[in-house]
């Protein structure tokens, strides 16, 4: 503990507030909350044992920073919100990306239908789910609507609207056809209600359903639908294999087991809805928290703010649920000393949680080492200012100096960012002139970055990363002292001849151990740089090579410079046609024709010579 540490350590507040803890590089590597925050943030540096992942954390803090809050529940929002901001490497970060399906209906609608999405509003609707992986929720969907005959379509239908006609679905037996008052809404809101007891849990009704169709279907000799039906009977049967014995139909509920060997930990999530195992997800954990009935909290605060909570949540440790029910402002019924059968769930999600971490610790390690361990290596071994958790790598593309691109690929934490990827077009460089293109790139983006408008190019890196050998180096670190870039943004080149990494101002070469975490990371990045270039730059060119003088016209549209050529053979021949010639081609009208004879009389074309 330094005199920095130890000196706000005896100024801190017994009140609630949020504490940020910060590495040497002013990195934030943790933020938490705390209903004292004298206590818990002493709790850190006392000379006490620790587990093992919370003393690495320790070791790392250089300096801590708090914000006091009103209450413990403003402290809650506050630290999600600056782990969302910050994504410290010791917090539990779940992804905001893709989300688990659910099966949406929104019954407001006069004739309402199921859909399926990854995102939960608070909108009215109702919302089943989530499914994970091995069951299907489009395969659910298509069973309801066999069943049932639920519509599919995107038209707003009300009671006083009717379509035209019917839709194919209504005459495959697929759909009552609400769109043209084939039912009224009453017996068709019967049908979703159908529905809805089969996606809470009562699968008798529909398997009947789909029975008596397929017996029937059999005995018309249809058997193509009776196929179909089969199927849908067979998503019934897989769903009943997920049955939770001495388990009402009706319960729902989700199941949270916290295991950890004191350096890694493991969060595995049962959910069960309609008495029914939906899925079971394990998420590996390394949380700065002491306490694991803390870690916990920390985990189901983060899961839930995209997921749906249920009623009753079944818990390992005993968390607090007077302050999370008051963070989502729901009454939920958090069990943390099961008996019966919620106690037989938490101890399958703990058998989940105890293999997973036996699994997969030693995968995980070996990711850790080639990101988060690659790029602090990388400090040290180029003698960074601080953690490149922002890398740039450019590299440019063409052939014979035409079509000339370059790419900007862009790695976080030692992973491919690729929603920060970007690429430019050389616009001012004539022939193929590497060093001036790769120069014009990086103007470019620095000017940007001065700008601050676009978002895309806000963000300052911590290392940019040049394709190439000493002379790119030279060439475009001119550009960085032009722009008063040099001493906030550290540059380096990697030469691919014996992967030499190269400084400016230093004609001396580093070379980082072959085979090694940093080395290869660079590697991963300069071949993406590569990859995303040459992709680019063959998209160009294959535009190019497809479009034709014709798309400058006016009016013409791909079918017509088609027809055009095909009746013509080039474009050449289409400048020689008349007025009146030009109008026998299909599509060509009277005053789209007179449109192409004044472009080619005002931007004639050169013919080439008949050999």
């Amino acid at each position: 503990m330094n005199d920095k540490i130890r000196d706000k350590l005896s100024s801190l507040t017994t009140k609630p507030g949020v504490y940020i803890m910060r590495d040497k590089d002013g990195i934030v590597i943790y933020v938490g909350k705390a209903k004292n925050l004298k206590n818990r943030v002493s709790q850190y540096f006392r000379n006490s044992p620790k587990p093992s992942k919370v003393q690495a954390m320790v070791d790392n803090i250089d300096s801590f920073d708090y914000f006091i809050t009103i209450s413990e529940m403003d402290a809650l929002a506050l630290e999600s919100n600056l782990i969302k901001k910050h994504q410290p490497f010791y917090n539990i970060l779940l992804k905001d990306g893709k989300q688990f399906p659910y099966i949406k209906i929104n019954l407001k609608e006069s004739f309402p239908k199921f859909e399926i999405v990854r995102k939960v509003k608070k909108d009215g609707s109702k919302y089943f789910g989530p499914y994970f992986a091995g069951l299907d929720a489009r395969e659910i969907l298509k069973t309801i609507n066999t069943a049932f005959k639920i519509r599919t379509c995107s038209l707003k239908i009300t009671e006083n609207s009717t379509a035209k006609r019917e839709c194919l679905n209504y005459s495959l037996g697929l759909c009552y056809a609400p769109c043209t008052k084939k039912i009224s809404r009453e017996d068709y809101l019967t049908e979703i209600n159908k529905a809805i007891t089969f996606l809470n849990g009562n699968d008798d009704e529909i398997e009947k359903i789909l029975q008596a169709k397929m017996d029937k279907a059999c005995e018309n000799e249809n058997y193509e639908s009776a196929i179909i039906f089969r199927e849908r009977l067979k998503m019934i049967n897989k769903l009943k294999q997920r049955i939770v014995a001495n388990l009402p139909k009706d319960v729902s509920k989700d199941v949270f087991a916290y295991i950890t060997n004191g350096l890694n930990g493991v969060i595995t999530n049962m959910v069960i809805r309609g008495g029914k195992i939906l899925g079971v997800m394990s998420y590996p954990i390394s949380d700065g928290e002491i306490e694991e009935d803390q870690t916990l909290f920390n985990f189901i605060s983060q899961y839930y703010q995209n997921m749906i909570i249920p009623n009753e949540i079944v818990v390992s440790h005993n968390i607090d649920s007077e302050l999370l029910c008051e963070f989502f402002d729901k009454k939920i019924n958090i069990i943390s000393n099961p008996h019966l059968a919620n106690k037989k769930l938490l101890e399958m999600a703990q058998e989940n949680a105890k293999e997973y971490l036996e699994k997969h610790i030693e995968k995980d390690q070996i990711k850790y080492n080639n990101t988060i361990g690659a790029i602090k290596s990388l400090k040290q071994q180029l003698n960074l200012p601080k953690i490149p958790i922002r890398m740039e790598c450019y590299d440019i593309s063409n052939i014979s100096g035409t079509n000339k691109v370059c790419s900007m690929v862009v790695f976080k934490n030692g992973e491919p960012s690729k929603k920060d990827y970007r690429k430019f077009k050389i616009k001012t460089v004539k022939g193929s002139n590497d060093f001036a293109s790769l120069k014009e790139a990086l103007n470019r983006r620095l000017n940007r970055l001065r700008e601050g408008k676009l978002e895309s190019f806000k963000e300052m890196p911590d290392l940019i990363i040049i394709d190439g050998g000493k002379g790119q180096l030279s060439s475009t670190y001119e550009i960085l002292k032009e722009s008063g870039y040099e001493q906030a943004i550290p540059m380096i080149s990697l030469a691919k001849r014996i992967e030499e990494v190269f400084v400016p101002e230093n004609s001396q070469a580093i070379l980082l151990k072959p085979n090694s975490a940093e080395l290869k990371l660079l590697q991963r990045i300069r071949d993406e740089a590569h990859r995303f270039a040459i992709t680019y730059h063959r998209n160009i060119r294959t535009k190019k090579q497809t479009s034709s003088v014709l798309d400058n016209i006016s009016g013409i549209g791909p079918k017509k410079r088609d027809a055009l050529l095909k009746t013509f053979g080039t474009s050449e021949e289409i400048a020689k046609a008349s007025h009146e010639l030009l109008q026998t081609v299909p599509g060509i009208t009277p005053a789209l024709a007179q449109t192409i004879v004044n472009y080619f009389k005002n931007n004639p074309i050169e013919y080439k010579a008949e050999e």
